[in-house]
């Protein structure tokens, strides 16, 4: 009987481990952040993050949306075959100053959806044109 019970208990146990494992998500992405260290103000950036369909399904990437206005995504709508990997361009527009970290989230197959994340720091160029290069007059006075 004590060995019926232990049998029975461990499949109770196991049957109630693999019930709260989550299923494979079909969407994989090849890095869920980037950095874009330091870059000038007023110069837009870009990164593609790369997605790779790991369902056994054709899958739709139905939105990708951002947390401010001052990151633009675009993908494509087609649907990605079952292995098949494509890219999501993300822009970031670089117009305030200071660190910045900005939450992209991807909708696929109708409820699922993944976040990616960017961050980085603007730096304020220097106001007015760069400085005058003095060797520039000593370059036109021997060429006269």
């Amino acid at each position: 009987m004590k060995k019926l019970f232990t049998l029975f208990f461990a499949f109770v146990i196991t049957a109630a481990v693999n019930a709260q494992t989550p299923a494979a998500e079909p969407l994989s992405v090849k890095e869920t952040a980037f950095n874009f260290g330091t870059i000038p103000q007023g110069k837009p950036v870009y990164h593609f993050f790369e997605v790779t369909n790991t369902g056994k399904d054709p899958m739709v990437i139905s939105n990708v949306q951002t947390t401010c206005g001052c990151t633009t995504p675009e993908w494509s709508k087609e649907p990605i075959a079952p292995g098949a990997t494509t890219k999501i361009r993300v822009g970031y527009n670089a117009a305030a100053e200071g660190p910045f970290e900005k939450f992209i989230t991807i909708m696929y197959n109708q409820n699922l959806s993944k976040q990616v994340k960017i961050s980085g720091t603007v730096w304020k160029a220097p106001t007015g044109s760069a400085p005058e290069n003095s060797s520039i007059s000593l370059l036109k006075q021997k060429n006269n």
